[in-house]
């Protein structure tokens, strides 16, 4: 009898598994893949709504904006930055989504909610040092730039983006008013000039994992850094630690491709990783905030302490405009090259 019930019960979970649909999802890789795989992926195929597909990409827009154009659509939900959710929902590679299916819109972080997309997670550019190469330690942007306190080479991305914020908070400008002021021909000069000041006290990153390669070998005393490259820095070297005061945040989100076959699945797989207990298996997982802010609740302060969306973290950090990147980024990134060329 027990095992003819057994069987009745695996051939209905085959026949559940072969009913559902197959959902393509795509994200970068790495241990964020790894993360989702846990908290998304593999929990949402157990509960018999889909199939995942998992693959990933480099975040290339032309490879999304070909199927939408060819009708030739073999993805369904992907991981997008945000410069490339809003280009792709102005162009119309991305559905609209319809939020009543997806989550209270009140519960989510500023900037995680829009017409296109919903976010994943939150990450942010933070100023992290070697307690060990210091004598005291800093506590803002100003500290980095005051080398006679702090003496030793320091960090930065080699990018207008990110690191002309960095230079006028250093020099005083308001969270709130950053981009106001970079708007400005004036800002401008102003963050560059910031920049003149610690120029030969800087080496410049390229790739997200050499500012932490350079603070761990003592090679850099302090550096702009990606959080969650400092968490898995953290765990290898004792006394690197991270300054979240006036830390630069942004998000990653999911969007589902135009033309998806697959659409009303896509919607109940982003809902099902809206879900706070979901997010939290995420969250303790790889050191990233969720944007569900019923989340925090639910993880241990050891983790949620250490990520972006911490309450206390959040409210001292600035939000990166998107909008302003696009519309200005061509001609700063121009201008920072040319500038970090001069000697």
């Amino acid at each position: 009898m027990l095992k003819k019930f057994a069987l009745s019960a695996l051939l209905v979970a085959m026949a559940s598994q072969s009913w559902a649909e197959n959902l393509t999802v795509i994200s970068f890789g790495g241990t964020n893949k790894d993360a989702q795989d846990k908290a998304f992926y593999k929990p949402f195929q157990a509960s018999g709504k889909g199939v995942i597909e998992a693959g990933e990409y480099n975040g290339e827009m032309a490879r999304i904006r070909a199927m939408v154009q060819t009708g030739q659509v073999g993805w369904d939900v992907v991981e997008v930055e945000g410069p490339e959710l809003l280009r792709g929902c102005n162009e119309g590679l991305f559905e609209t989504l319809d939020w009543k299916k997806l989550g209270n819109q009140a519960d989510f972080v500023k900037g995680s909610v829009s017409e296109c997309g919903a976010g994943i997670f939150v990450w942010s550019t933070v100023l992290a040092y070697n307690a060990n190469k210091l004598q005291q330690a800093p506590k803002s942007w100003a500290d980095f730039w005051d080398v006679k306190n702090y003496p030793g080479k320091r960090a930065l991305r080699k990018s207008a983006k990110f690191t002309l914020e960095i230079a006028l908070l250093a020099d005083g400008v308001k969270r709130e008013d950053v981009y106001k002021v970079l708007a400005t021909p004036a800002g401008v000069d102003r963050a560059f000039k910031k920049l003149d000041q610690i120029k030969s006290n800087i080496q410049w990153w390229e790739s997200g994992a050499q500012p932490l390669q350079w603070l761990v070998a003592g090679d850099v005393v302090m550096t702009s850094a990606y959080n969650g490259r400092v968490a898995v820095a953290q765990k290898e070297k004792p006394g690197i630690n991270i300054v979240w005061k006036d830390g630069l945040y942004d998000l990653d989100s999911w969007a589902i491709v135009k033309g998806s076959k697959h659409k009303a699945v896509a919607e109940q797989f982003i809902a099902f990783a809206n879900q706070p207990e979901n997010q939290k298996v995420f969250a303790e997982n790889i050191a990233y905030g969720p944007t569900n802010s019923k989340t925090t609740a639910l993880l241990s302060p050891a983790v949620s302490n250490n990520l972006p969306t911490a309450p206390d973290n959040l409210a001292q950090s600035v939000q990166v405009d998107t909008e302003f990147w696009i519309d200005h980024g061509e001609e700063l990134e121009q201008r920072f090259n040319a500038w970090a060329a001069q000697k």
